[in-house]
């Protein structure tokens, strides 16, 4: 089973979406009230179970679920997990609570999306007891006892309900798709800008915030704990938002095809990726995706008012 230690008390978990390696990562926080970040989809719910019971944490240990946002690629699995542990709280984003209560406005939402994808790729998402959700407020700590904690920091434009998490222990950041998305073997840090929510202003402040609390490192959910300075990435991963976000709008002002703008200027970034890889990126992150968000950014952002 695929996990590795990242720090002491952080264990990463390769979920397998899809079956594929390395595409996205739940990371177990161990105290006396451990606490998973990110269950993944629900068609990785076996994968997981089995790397918890491998890691020894029984059905009445896991004290907690975080999710950093309600994608069913981060959150597909909760409503399994909290069934297979029943002792463990739902954390989630306010904005993200009643979804994982009640997801089938979320599941209508993602099937028009991905089509057959959904169940293939994807599952589905089981609600979780309305009991069992603890809504995480800004600034809020999940307490893992021994001094330990997890601190929730809002961080919209991705999605208007994600939040990262940081252990105070180790003093990693789990950033969720807040820093965008590196695959192992992908090379190039690619922004996440899907609908409905992307917003660009809110995207860049929260990656200011998640600066101004200098984490000794950034682990993202696409995928693994990453290299570089957390503060040279987080600097990378403005810059690459902003150039993506203004090749999107002299495409949308010019009335060209967002998509094929993005594809022109950016793809050339990762024609040294192996095609095996550009296809598991095109289908986490792809770039019509993208060009999506940016396109209902946009055109929200030229509808509003002038101040």
């Amino acid at each position: 089973m695929a996990h590795l230690a990242l720090a002491d008390g952080v264990i990463e978990i390769d979920t397998l979406l899809g079956g594929f390696e390395k595409m996205t990562a739940g990371y177990l926080v161990t105290g006396s009230r451990s606490v998973l970040v990110e269950t993944g989809s629900q068609s990785s719910v076996e994968t997981l179970l089995a790397a918890l019971s491998e890691l020894g944490v029984a059905p009445s240990e896991l004290a907690g679920v975080a999710v950093t946002h309600i994608h069913l690629d981060h959150a597909g699995g909760v409503g399994d997990i909290a069934r297979a542990f029943p002792q463990a709280t739902v954390y989630v984003h306010e904005k993200g609570a009643r979804h994982l209560a009640d997801p089938s406005r979320l599941v209508d939402s993602a099937a028009r999306v991905y089509g057959p994808l959904l169940d293939s790729l994807y599952g589905r998402l089981d609600p979780t007891p309305a009991e069992r959700i603890h809504v995480l407020g800004d600034d809020e700590e999940i307490d893992l006892g021994g001094g330990r904690s997890l601190r929730a920091i809002d961080s919209p434009g991705h999605a208007k309900h994600h939040l990262g998490l940081i252990d105070s222990t180790s003093g990693l950041l789990f950033a969720g798709d807040a820093v965008g998305v590196k695959l192992p073997a992908g090379g190039v840090l690619r922004p996440a800008t899907p609908p409905p929510d992307f917003d660009l202003d809110q995207a860049l402040k929260s990656l200011r915030r998640f600066a101004d609390h200098s984490p000794a490192g950034i682990a993202l959910a696409h995928y693994g704990l990453i290299e570089a300075p957390p503060a040279e990435l987080l600097e990378e991963a403005a810059e690459t938002l902003t150039a993506w976000a203004e090749e999107a709008q002299r495409a949308f002002e010019a009335g060209e095809d967002i998509a094929a703008a993005l594809g022109a200027r950016f793809s050339p970034d990762f024609d040294s990726v192996a095609p095996d890889q550009r296809e598991r990126l095109e289908t986490l992150n792809g770039v019509h995706s993208n060009a999506a968000g940016l396109r209902r950014w946009l055109e929200q952002k030229s509808a509003r008012p002038a101040s």
